[in-house]
């Protein structure tokens, strides 16, 4: 087959199933990305880049959509490139979030498109709205209408869509539904499992082992959406109240979703003056190695996950992989995932003291994690184990280069997605 990955981050959500197909041989794939070092075997990275940026004096309902036209041009450009070199890609896969793909249908009429359909903005019920000191106005409603504009467009222009979770498919517009499967990339439960005699060397060099008294905390950023502001105060609770007790946070102080933090300043610099920790055992150890994030998932304790209604991180399943005591936010889609007292506990995303409670609930009775710790487990390994899911993936694509629409293996999805139960309380607002 002849496949076009693009995804501005490579691998993004394509790490799996790239990786696979490139593995197979014989196949042409190239792999369009600003990425400039990413490399998998069997695929041929092409890097684009650009540095034009939304006009300041574009109306700002736009300069997102403008930023998206620039980032579709850069892309299509390489795309462009690559056919005048005779390379027609048989099915197109990618995330089209950032604009990637708007010009790709008409560039490959002939393609077969499918789109990664991780978030549908909504002006109630999701992350916009959530904190209860925002304030949303009708200017805002007006701005979040045009948000979706890249989102429609590549609604319109795929050929079929997945996404990770039923919540994030409900969000989208229902005419669109039928056109998306509810598949998520799927979690490396080989990679990620418990593991005996594990360990988690921070810089200083102290160790740690399962069993030490350690409570862990993992975002991509240290941000509002991912609940560090909650997190952090949670934090100050448990120090004071267990005089043993680290806490080690993976993650870093930029910001990937939300509004980013005061000039000069981050999130984790200003949360610092308003929290006292005990410098000694609070251990913010930026980003890590993946291996090493499967080891402190591994020696953890209590695993703390919070986020606003918005994308399912994989961090959050991957620790459950592993075998975490998981304390999880009370928010979708974390709820479709996480039984309460079963597979993790759920907290009040607002309350520290019940996200503190929670945590402690879990640290200080480690043997009576053991059967919430293999629900967690198992919890993947039913429902979104990479040996399951990633076959589907595949055979997806290659139904979709053989021309059938809808692919028959969509239905053998949707039988192993519990969609069918939230349908009839996906978004019914309006369009």
């Amino acid at each position: 087959m002849k496949l076009l990955f693009l995804h501005p981050n490579m691998p993004g959500q394509y790490k799996h199933l790239a990786r696979a197909f490139g593995a197979e041989g014989g196949h042409e794939i190239y792999f369009v990305t600003k990425h400039r070092t990413a490399e998998i075997p069997g695929v041929t990275r092409v890097t684009y880049g650009f540095k034009q940026e939304a006009n300041e004096k574009t109306h700002r309902y736009l300069r997102l959509t403008e930023r998206a036209v620039y980032q579709g041009q850069a892309a299509w450009r390489a795309c462009f490139a690559l056919k005048q070199k005779g390379f027609m890609p048989e099915v197109i896969i990618a995330h089209p979030g950032w604009g990637d793909t708007l010009f790709l249908r008409d560039l490959f009429p002939t393609a077969r498109i499918l789109h990664f359909c991780e978030f549908y903005y909504r002006a109630h019920g999701t992350d916009v709205g959530f904190e209860p000191t925002e304030t949303i106005n009708e200017d805002d409603l007006a701005r979040l209408r045009l948000k979706n504009v890249t989102n429609l467009q590549a609604l319109d222009a795929m050929d079929w869509g997945i996404a990770p979770t039923v919540w994030q498919w409900s969000l989208h517009p229902d005419y669109h539904r039928d056109r998306i499967s509810v598949l998520h990339d799927g979690v490396d439960t080989v990679q990620c499992a418990p593991r005996d005699g594990a360990s988690f060397t921070l810089p200083s060099g102290q160790v740690f082992r399962s069993g030490d008294p350690v409570i862990t905390y993992v975002a991509r950023n240290f941000e509002p959406y991912r609940g560090f502001p909650t997190f952090m105060q949670a934090a100050e609770l448990i120090l004071r109240e267990r005089p043993e007790c680290h806490i080690i946070a993976v993650g870093a102080d930029e910001v990937s979703y939300g509004k980013a933090a005061a000039p000069g300043t981050t999130y984790r610099s200003a949360w610092m003056q308003k929290v006292q920790l005990p410098a000694d055992r609070i251990h913010f150890v930026g980003t890590v190695p993946y291996a090493q994030l499967i080891d402190l998932f591994r020696i953890s304790r209590a695993h703390l996950y919070l986020t606003y209604p918005f994308v399912l991180s994989w961090s959050m399943l991957e620790a459950m992989a592993t075998g975490v005591a998981l304390v999880a936010s009370r928010t979708a889609p974390v709820m479709e995932v996480v039984e309460d007292g079963t597979n993790g506990l759920l907290a009040d995303f607002f309350s520290p003291r019940d996200v503190a409670d929670k945590l402690l609930q879990l640290y200080d009775a480690p043997e009576a994690t053991r059967p919430l710790r293999a629900a967690a487990r198992q919890t993947v390994l039913d429902r979104f184990a990479l040996e399951k899911l990633l076959p589907l993936h595949m055979q997806l694509v290659r139904e979709l280069a053989a021309g059938q629409v809808p692919p028959p293996v969509s239905r053998e999805i949707a039988a192993i997605s519990p969609i069918a139960p939230y349908r009839a309380h996906a978004w019914q607002g309006p369009r």
